[in-house]
C-alpha cells in the first residue's frame, strides 16, 4: 500500500544523500542538480540544512560535499544494533534452555527500552513480548539497569519530569528508595523486579557492555510461582554470566 503522507523535501534530501554517498570524490551543488534534475536553489537549501546537521561536510578547497560524521555515526549505530542482535542470539537461546524462562535483550532509546530480540520459554505458561515492544524506562529490572548508568542529577531530573509510576502495589515510588535500589544495581551488576511492573511476575536483568554505541541489557522474566528465591538466585548468576559473555563478543563490534 502506498503511503499517501509524503514529504517531498525529505525524499529529495535522501536522494541527495544517496548520490553524494555514491561519489568517491564527493559532488558539487551544480553536479548534484544535474544528476537529480533538481533546481540548484533547492539543492543548495537541502545541502545547507544537511551540512548544518553534520550529515554532509564541504571540502574547503574543492567545494565538493561528502558524507559527514553525523551520518556515519547513525550508520554505525544501526549496524551495531543489528550485530548485537545476531551476536547475542546464541547466548540468549542457551540462557533460556538453562533457566527455562523467557529471555530478552534490548536497548535504551531515549525514555524507553526497545526489545531487540526474545527467546520465549518452552513452557505452556510464559511471559513474552514481541520484538520492537517499547517498555517505559522506569519500569522493571531492565529500566533499573539503564537508570543505574546515569548520574544522580540526571536520574533526579528524569524522575521529576516523568514521575515514578506505580504499576503495582510493589512498585518503588519513593525517590530516595529508588536511588538506593540503583546504588545496589550499580554495585552488584544486576537488577531485580519482584512484581514491581506486573503482578505475579519476577525479572532479573544485567547490563551488556562493550559495543560502545548502545547501552544494552539482557533480562529473564517469569512467573513468581516458578521463580522462587532459590531459583531466582541461580537465574541471576546465569543472567550475569550471559551478559558478560555477550559483552566480550561485542567489544569489537565495529
Amino acid at each position: 500500500m502506498t503511503n499517501k503522507y509524503q514529504a517531498p523535501i525529505v525524499t529529495k534530501a535522501f536522494r541527495v544523500l544517496s548520490v553524494v554517498a555514491d561519489a568517491t570524490d564527493g559532488m558539487g551543488i551544480s553536479e548534484i542538480s544535474r544528476k537529480l534534475d533538481i533546481s540548484k536553489s533547492t539543492v543548495h537549501g537541502i545541502i545547507s540544512a544537511l551540512e548544518g546537521q553534520g550529515a554532509l561536510i564541504k571540502n574547503p578547497v574543492s567545494k565538493r560535499f561528502n558524507i559527514g560524521y553525523a551520518l556515519i555515526e547513525l550508520g554505525k549505530k544501526a549496524y551495531s544494533r543489528v550485530n548485537l542482535k545476531e551476536i547475542a542470539r546464541p547466548f540468549i537461546e542457551e540462557l533460556m534452555n538453562t533457566c527455562q524462562e523467557s529471555v530478552f535483550i534490548g536497548i535504551k532509546s531515549r525514555n524507553n527500552v526497545i526489545i531487540l530480540d526474545v527467546v520465549e520459554s518452552s513452557k505452556d505458561y510464559k511471559i513474552t513480548s514481541p520484538v520492537g515492544t517499547i517498555i517505559p524506562l522506569l519500569a522493571g529490572a531492565v529500566g533499573k539497569v539503564f537508570m543505574s548508568e546515569m548520574n544522580k542529577k540526571e536520574v533526579s531530573e528524569f524522575i521529576d519530569a516523568e514521575g515514578l509510576t506505580q504499576f503495582t502495589e510493589k512498585t518503588i515510588v519513593n525517590k530516595e528508595d529508588y536511588f538506593k535500589e540503583l546504588s545496589h544495581v550499580k554495585k552488584h551488576g544486576f537488577a531485580i523486579d519482584d512484581e514491581e511492573y506486573l503482578p505475579g511476575v519476577r525479572a532479573v536483568a544485567a547490563p551488556v557492555k562493550g559495543n560502545g554505541l548502545y547501552l544494552s541489557s539482557v533480562w529473564v522474566v517469569g512467573f513468581k510461582s516458578s521463580m522462587n528465591n532459590d531459583i531466582l538466585k541461580k537465574i541471576t548468576d546465569q543472567v550475569i554470566d550471559t551478559a558478560r559473555e555477550i559483552s566480550k563478543k561485542t567489544t569489537n563490534i565495529l
